[in-house]
């Protein structure tokens, strides 16, 4: 009965996320569904081991959440993705339309641009790229989507995405743990994605196809699912349309300066500075008896984001003609997400308790191929399941880590390689028909899921899968570096 009940649970909150309602009130619900079939206090459950999985997260990821989003909204406002998008425009042209849309959503997604800002600001670049090109307008969503949601998620070495500081408090790594793993991982990503929109590009125009339909794109009033969006991804998509945007955008060189400024001072803070400090007053109870390797990783992409703030009011502050407003909508834009994905960690916190559990661990622990095919195939199903890439993997993360890290410590496998590995699977299954970020995606590009989904899902999917495999095959075999 009480695997009967966590099926249970999860079938309420696939079919009820998946219509719009919000994880807020479906999380818990859940939980105490599972609950209930395993004859377990449901209070208890609720108020000890939900609410205290749930504020934990928070705890530990709020500042990413919190600059991440703003950042993204400053970026925005201030014409800084823009300018960026128009210099792609201008540099790669027409002709190359494909690689100017994935490469501009690379660049601003690996700076730290919240992949729902970049939606907005590059979808209308493709759409004129596109057009004028004559590339179907149904294959943009597959080009945002390679650029965006794939190598600059989860491979590069660095990225501050949220995704990609999960695992730093359950391994004691950093965002550049891996680094070749996530540089091979990333090639792997665009090479085959990129690939597969040309092959699809070259197959439409020998049938004469081209840009096709005029149909507008939708704004962001028109977004439906805003509450899967937000459990998808770090930024609430209501707030892009608050704030004033520039009248004017900056030069490439001001535009970039921020994303540079965030990447740089993450690795120098993360390698350098953080290890050379003596932390080890956190050890003592008042500071919650933690170490350097559980926060750091932590802390400097949060330090990463708030210099690259500094940064960008600086250049930019007179292009801001609402700063306050910006701010606001930034910082609100922050709120929703994180409580939605702490909600679900929650209710992955009252399964992992249940007894019924015992048998979920057994099995993923069964299966052939080490502690990096198990924790693939956990944070695949899991990410897949509830529609979040990091809520999937800090379920499996909470749940399994310490598992996890006591089998790599037996075969001496670096937890860095666990980290590449728990990452890039969480952005491998999560982007089902109706994730928010595809559901999002394909609204601001004016397409359907009929017509671009599949591209999609080679780009997205396929491509992640296989630098995925890779990277558990050279990770087995030679471990990190």
């Amino acid at each position: 009965m009480g695997l009967l009940g966590i099926l249970a649970g999860l079938a309420v909150l696939m079919a009820l996320a998946f219509r719009g309602w919000t994880i807020l009130l479906l999380a818990p619900a859940a939980a105490l569904i599972a609950a209930a079939f395993s004859g377990e206090p449901l209070l208890a459950h609720w108020t000890q081991t939900f609410m205290p999985a749930a504020a934990g997260f928070v705890a530990q990821f709020f500042p990413l959440f919190l600059l991440g989003a703003l950042f993204g909204k400053l970026m925005d406002d201030s014409g800084s993705v823009t300018a960026i998008a128009d210099f792609m425009t201008e540099k790669l042209g027409p002709s190359r339309a494909v690689l100017a849309v994935v490469l501009a959503g690379a660049l601003v997604t690996y700076g730290g641009v919240s992949l729902f800002v970049a939606f907005f600001v590059i979808a209308p670049m493709g759409l004129a790229l596109f057009r004028a090109g004559a590339v179907p307008r149904r294959l943009l969503p597959a080009a945002i989507a390679l650029g965006t949601s794939t190598f600059t998620m989860s491979a590069l070495p660095g990225t501050p995405s949220i995704q990609n500081a999960i695992p730093m408090p359950f391994f004691g790594t950093t965002a550049f743990a891996a680094p070749g793993l996530g540089v091979i991982a990333a090639v792997v990503m665009f090479g085959f994605g990129m690939w597969w929109l040309s092959f699809r590009v070259k197959q439409a125009a020998a049938k004469g196809e081209g840009f096709g339909g005029e149909e507008e794109a939708a704004g962001p009033g028109e977004v439906a699912l805003r509450e899967l969006a937000t459990t998808a991804r770090e930024f609430d998509p209501s707030e892009i349309e608050h704030g004033e945007k520039a009248s004017t955008a900056p030069s490439i060189a001001v535009a970039v300066l921020p994303l540079i400024v965030v990447v740089i001072v993450n690795l120098i803070l993360s390698q350098f500075v953080l290890p050379s400090f003596d932390f080890s007053f956190l050890e003592l109870p008042e500071w919650g008896g933690t170490s350097l390797t559980a926060v750091g990783g932590v802390w400097a992409v949060a330090l990463a984001l708030f210099s690259g703030i500094i940064v960008l009011l600086a250049f930019s502050f007179r292009r801001l003609p609402t700063l306050r407003d910006s701010m606001d909508a930034g910082s609100n834009a922050s709120v929703l997400p994180i409580m939605s994905v702490a909600s679900l960690v929650g209710f992955g916190a009252v399964v992992a308790a249940l007894p019924a559990f015992q048998l979920v661990q057994d099995w993923v622990l069964g299966i052939g191929g080490g502690p990096l095919v198990s924790l693939a195939v956990a944070t695949n199903i899991l990410s897949a399941l509830t529609g979040s890439a990091s809520g999937g993997m800090t379920i499996a993360l909470e749940a399994l880590g310490p598992t996890f890290m006591e089998l790599a410590g037996q075969i001496g496998l670096d937890p860095s390689v666990l980290h590449r590995v728990a990452v890039i699977s969480s952005g491998t299954l999560d982007s089902l028909p109706h994730n928010g970020a595809v559901v999002t995606m394909l609204a601001v590009c004016g397409c359907s899921h009929k017509d671009s989904y599949f591209d999609v899902v080679m780009v997205g999917v396929v491509s992640a899968m296989l630098a995925l495999i890779t990277v558990i095959v050279l990770g087995s075999m030679v471990g990190s570096f």
